[in-house]
């Protein structure tokens, strides 16, 4: 009774004008700039606390010095060098990068998958908390060196600071960005040129690279072994070499590393070679980066940390935006307003985690004080979220670049041996505010967990008919005009992928109480698909002008402008042919040119008719609450409010069996 005509598939991107992912590889002067100031403001402004974490309140000595700076080096050139750089690009999603995009290339491969991505997720968000808080504070503190500053309250100007770097956020960082890289340069060349003023005075440091210090450190020293908790803050920031993987491409992150890592070293070992000459002493609340700066030249490197802080705290609170974007279209977070303040593609703004993150960055402040109290919940952070890219890239190695399983089984082991060395390390410290990391990680990770679930609870009990068993029933109603026209067009979302299903309580809608006349029955699936930039369509026409099923394959970076879309579509078919009775003109009527049609969305709400066990009562009814918080389908899927009619369906997931109710005999 129906017919099915050939698959049309077309480049809505192209067509509409809209700038498809146009990631590229190519390497020039101002893309290896422009990596330096997107990628490395977190980790290249680690040397502000790391050596001062690893001295601690210690008396400084060889064994500590030089054992510290050996850990340093081989935690860079194993985790980050190797993991990070060689390893991990590889898993290139069609040009991006980050936990979500490695999930989304593995996620049909792996066994239970989706809780280890939550967990890195979310101690992720954790870490965007803290990064701000802890880079910012310890550069601000520098200004205690400076004469007729030793007073200054630190933590109020580090508050207006990081407030300004949030307030701007809506208004985009374009311009800001553009200065980014060539002050990370800066940053970098000042790193190694102070590195190597202390390294002429003191050469002998350098053969502190050798790992036998390191393991002497760690196996010989009395209490060695928890060193590891501060040196590990010399790789935060690894994770975002991969994250942005979508900036800036793969061979500008490998080529830009090598200048940031010799800068690195060459600090670290200049840091080294200075504490070498405070043999034991200690500390006493001096800062190694700051004493190796000539008196001279002591504001403005304050001032270029600061900066350098700032594009660290940048590149935190933008990744984290991408994060939640992702996990927005991945179904691990509740819908939420996503802005565009530039033309800048893959700029995104998003309100609420904007402000929960200033929230939390100025609540870690007022409740620490200062950075060397913030050491141990920020190492803890980075660790739980490297330990469970570890996690997924053994399923990358095995099943998509089909590594040997004993070459992956031995790369995984010796990561592992390192990385839960360093979270061993980091946890024995969770009394002094590593607390507060596993609190914020734990918050973000219920939410994802509830949202996740939920969802999967939801569209568990979603009933899907036969479309064709219903097209000449909606046929014949297309015709009935002793029915009211409802609409010219009727436009459902189903979330039925197959081209011949719809929900039943969209045939419900269609017919029950009110029929819904129209002239053509539009039924529209959004497929989010593992490709980031993915923007094209299928049309199926199983009843010629009358009944049509759309399949958009969206990307699951962009946000969906389902409206606009559909209008295209409208204009596509007409240009085609394929629309040829009502829409000749396009226009509905002589009088009006525009389009009359309708949006149905069927929204669901958790019916009273269910018994549920503790967790699948607990998982739904906090999802539905979690939900009403949460953006509307209508602004979720671009849509305009005036086109968009809302109905409700309860979710029956567990009906009740039976009812004690009995009629009173008198």
């Amino acid at each position: 009774m129906y017919t099915f005509v050939s698959n049309c598939k077309v480049n809505m991107a192209l067509q509409t004008g809209l700038k498809t992912h146009g990631h590229t590889d190519k390497v020039t002067l101002s893309t290896l700039i422009i990596a330096l100031g997107i990628i490395y403001g977190d980790i290249g402004t680690s040397p502000l606390y790391t050596f001062k974490a690893i001295i601690g309140s210690s008396h400084v000595n060889e064994m500590l010095v030089y054992g510290g700076v050996s850990c340093v080096f081989w935690t860079l050139v194993m985790v980050t060098s190797v993991k990070y750089v060689w390893i991990a690009l590889q898993a290139d999603n069609q040009g991006e990068g980050g936990i979500f995009s490695l999930y989304s290339l593995i996620r049909r491969y792996g066994l239970k998958i989706a809780v280890p991505t939550m967990i890195g997720a979310s101690a992720l968000l954790a870490d965007g908390m803290i990064t701000p808080a802890i880079t910012i504070t310890s550069a601000i503190e520098g200004l205690d060196k400076i004469n007729g500053f030793q007073n200054i309250r630190v933590v109020p100007i580090v508050i207006t600071v990081i407030s300004a770097i949030f307030f701007m956020q809506r208004f985009g960082t374009q311009r800001v960005g553009k200065a980014f890289g060539p002050i990370m340069v800066i940053w970098f060349s000042v790193l190694m040129v102070l590195g190597i003023n202390q390294i002429i005075q003191y050469p002998e440091v350098i053969k502190a690279l050798n790992p036998y210090y390191a393991l002497n450190l760690l196996i010989n020293t009395p209490h060695g072994f928890w060193v590891l908790g501060a040196v590990f803050l010399c790789t935060t920031g690894a994770e975002a070499l991969y994250s942005d993987l979508g900036h800036c491409g793969k061979s500008n992150i490998r080529i830009t590393w090598m200048f940031v890592k010799i800068s690195l070293v060459i600090n670290y070992l200049g840091q080294a070679a200075w504490l070498m000459s405070q043999n034991g002493r200690t500390l006493d609340n001096k800062n190694p980066i700051f004493e190796i700066m000539p008196s001279w030249f002591l504001l403005p490197g304050i001032i270029l940390a600061t900066f350098a802080a700032i594009v660290a705290s940048q590149a935190l609170i933008s990744g984290s935006f991408t994060l939640i974007n992702e996990a927005i279209n991945l179904n691990f977070w509740v819908r939420s307003a996503v802005k565009q303040p530039t033309e800048t593609k893959g700029q995104i703004y998003i309100p609420s985690v904007n402000t929960l993150l200033w929230i939390g960055c100025i609540l870690m402040i007022l409740y620490f004080q200062d950075s060397s109290s913030m050491e141990a919940a920020y190492g803890l952070a980075i660790t739980i979220t490297m330990l469970m890219t570890t996690y997924l890239l053994f399923f990358f190695l095995i099943f998509k670049l089909r590594w040997p399983k004993w070459q992956v089984h031995s790369f995984i082991l010796v990561l592992l041996i390192i990385e839960v060395s360093f979270l061993i390390a980091n946890g024995i410290k969770i009394h002094d505010g590593g607390y507060i990391t596993i609190g914020a990680g734990g918050i973000f990770f219920c939410f994802m967990y509830i949202n996740y679930y939920g969802r999967k609870y939801n569209n568990r009990y979603t009933h899907f008919v036969d479309l064709g068993k219903y097209a000449q029933k909606i046929t014949e109603l297309s015709k009935d005009t002793d029915i009211p026209k409802f609409a010219t067009h009727i436009i459902y979302l189903t979330k039925a992928d197959r081209y011949d299903q719809v929900e039943a309580k969209i045939i419900k809608s269609i017919f029950d109480r009110k029929p819904k006349r129209a002239d053509v029955y539009w039924f529209f699936h959004i497929n989010r698909t593992n490709n980031p930039y993915t923007l094209d369509y299928e049309v199926r026409e199983l009843v010629d002008d009358t009944i049509i099923k759309i399949v958009l394959n969206i990307g699951f970076r962009i946000k969906p402008k389902t409206e606009l879309y559909f209008e295209k579509i409208i204009d596509d078919m007409i240009a085609n042919k394929e629309l040829k009775v009502h829409l000749k003109n396009r226009g509905t009527t002589k009088y009006n040119p525009d389009i009359d049609y309708k949006f149905i969305i069927l929204d669901k709400f958790l019916s009273v008719e269910n018994e549920f066990s503790l967790k699948e009562g607990l998982i739904l009814k906090t999802y539905f609450f979690i939900k009403n918080f949460g953006q509307k389908d209508i602004d979720a899927f671009g849509l305009d409010k005036n086109d968009v009619v809302v109905e409700y369906a309860p979710l029956i997931y567990q009906p009740v069996k039976s009812i004690p109710l009995v009629r009173h005999q008198k």
